[in-house]
């Protein structure tokens, strides 16, 4: 309920059909379905005997959290995210993803917002890049002006994401129980998809162990792994400040935008490009023929004939995610390393997308 409960807001007017796919339509570019799928790691027979093993728990170091609390924190926000702060107020919904734009309509930080439990006045706690915790703490300082907030950080607490092992994006049925929830500072379904699983907030020396019998610890390369796979973008280096066009990062895919709540930040850009129906580029996943350790920043996608089809973000080993133009999508493209080695790739499309979304 938790995620399908953003879809009002952010699909207001768009006209996606956000059912499943038919089987032809879930099937990847260049017939590399079975290539680009990566299941959340499997652990040892014996540690499933034990009753653990059907979960896991991945660190997210790479995350920090601000806590935003106050009677303006609603209206304060409103201003200066792409998502409606109003979603928030429905009792059923409790976690949003949304990104802060600069004045040009560009992406600066990507976000997730998350109802702050019990206490009379609202407030939220705010998780975004660790990289740019300062820089989304001053970003905030300089538009609170007179808005009855206070912000701060919040280094006592940890963020970590925990994915079903069967990999299902049933999180109603699979979400695991927590044994003491009062540990959990939030416990909610990862807004973006359903595929990305659910997040918790626990102070930093709780072990999620402790309140989730049936999960195994992961390492965190393995749940970029799987954002890769699946081709969800989180942070700096996927979405590099005041470069990413929200748009062209799928932002309405993961339902981080609202577009009937008024004005906000880089909005002007943002609607207008929407209202034009008219996205030549779109970040994909992409599988290249061999792992590659080193890019230079912004790399530049070819087509075999040379033409310019778009630029590498980031990636994990033989996984990423690139901007490239639809009008080349399905083709094979090439990519020269940092060392001058060349390597090919192939996009997928998601399966968590909407149905009618076009790809040349």
């Amino acid at each position: 309920m938790a995620g399908l409960c953003f879809v009002r807001g952010a699909f207001s007017g768009l006209g996606f059909k956000t059912g499943k796919r038919s089987s032809l339509s879930v099937t990847l570019l260049l017939g590399a379905a079975t290539q680009t799928r990566i299941r959340v790691k499997q652990y040892s027979q014996g540690a499933e005997k034990n009753g653990r093993g059907q979960f896991v728990c991945y660190p997210l170091p790479h995350r920090t959290l601000l806590k935003i609390e106050g009677q303006d924190t609603s209206p304060f926000l409103q201003g200066i995210i792409t998502n409606d702060m109003k979603l928030l107020e429905e009792p059923e919904c409790a976690a949003m993803y949304s990104h802060m734009l600069n004045v040009q309509g560009r992406t600066l930080y990507d976000i997730l917002l998350y109802s702050l439990k019990g206490g009379g006045e609202h407030g939220v706690f705010l998780e975004c890049d660790s990289m740019v915790e300062s820089s989304v703490l001053k970003h905030l300082k300089v538009y609170k002006i007179r808005r009855k907030v206070n912000i701060s950080l919040c280094p006592e607490l940890s963020v970590w994401a925990v994915l079903s092992q069967q990999g299902s994006p049933n999180q109603d049925t699979f979400k695991p129980e927590l044994s003491d929830p009062g540990k959990a500072l939030v416990w909610e379904a990862d807004p973006r998809t359903a595929q990305m699983g659910w997040r918790l907030v626990m102070q930093s020396q709780v072990d999620p162990l402790e309140i989730i019998s049936s999960c195994q610890k992961g390492d965190t390369e393995d749940y970029h792994r799987h954002r890769y796979s699946i081709g969800l973008p989180e942070g700096v280096n996927d979405l590099p400040p005041g470069v990413a066009l929200p748009l062209e990062s799928n932002l309405v895919f993961m339902q981080g935008i609202s577009f009937s709540k008024g004005c906000y930040i880089g909005q002007e850009l943002t609607a207008r490009t929407h209202h034009t129906g008219v996205i030549r580029k779109r970040l994909m996943p992409v599988r290249f023929s061999s792992p590659v350790q080193q890019f230079g920043e912004g790399a530049t996608l070819q087509t075999q004939s040379g033409k310019p089809a778009g630029k590498h973000r980031s990636g994990v080993g033989e996984l990423g995610l690139s901007l490239i133009r639809t009008a080349h999508a399905k083709e094979v493209l090439t990519l020269k390393s940092s060392d001058d080695t060349t390597v090919t790739l192939q996009a997928s499309v998601p399966d968590w997308w909407p149905t009618d979304v076009k790809i040349n």
